[in-house]
C-alpha cells in the first residue's frame, strides 16, 4: 500500500481553497523576506503600464508582460531553493553553493531574456519616435 503524506489534500474545492491560501502566503513571504523579489516586482509595476499602452501587437504585448512575469516566477523558484538549502544547513558546502549559484544564474537568464524582449520590441519604436 502506498504511503500518503498527511499534508496532501484530498482534492475538490478544499484543495483549490488551500492552494490559493498557500500561494498568497508565498507572495506575502516573498514580499517580506526577499529584497530581489520586491525590486523585480516594482520594476514590473512600472513596466506593466508601459506594456499595456505602447502601440504594439497583442503578441508583442503578451511577450512584454510575460517576460516580466517569467522573471518573478524564476525569482520565486530561486528563493524556494535558497530556503530549502538553508533549512538543511547553514554550513558552507559545495553542493549548497552550487544550488544557490544555479538558481541565481536562472534569475539572471530570465532578466536577460526580459531585457532582450523589451529591447527588440520597443527599440524600433524609440528609434522611430526619436527620428534616428
Amino acid at each position: 500500500m502506498e504511503q500518503r503524506s498527511p499534508f496532501k489534500s484530498r482534492g475538490g474545492f478544499e484543495r483549490l481553497r488551500a492552494a490559493v491560501k498557500y500561494s498568497l502566503n508565498g507572495f506575502r513571504q516573498a514580499w517580506h523576506e526577499e529584497a530581489a523579489f520586491r525590486q523585480e516586482l516594482m520594476l514590473c509595476a512600472v513596466l506593466l503600464p508601459v506594456a499595456l499602452f505602447v502601440p504594439v501587437s497583442v503578441v508583442e504585448r503578451i511577450v512584454l508582460v510575460g517576460s516580466g512575469v517569467l522573471v518573478l516566477v524564476v525569482e520565486l523558484l530561486n528563493s524556494a531553493i535558497e530556503a530549502v538549502v538553508d533549512r538543511v544547513s547553514f554550513d558552507r558546502h559545495e553542493l549548497s553553493q552550487r544550488a544557490k549559484d544555479l538558481g541565481s544564474a536562472a534569475v539572471m537568464l530570465s532578466l536577460l531574456l526580459a531585457g532582450l524582449c523589451w529591447l527588440a520590441i520597443l527599440g524600433p519604436l524609440v528609434v522611430d519616435l526619436a527620428g534616428w
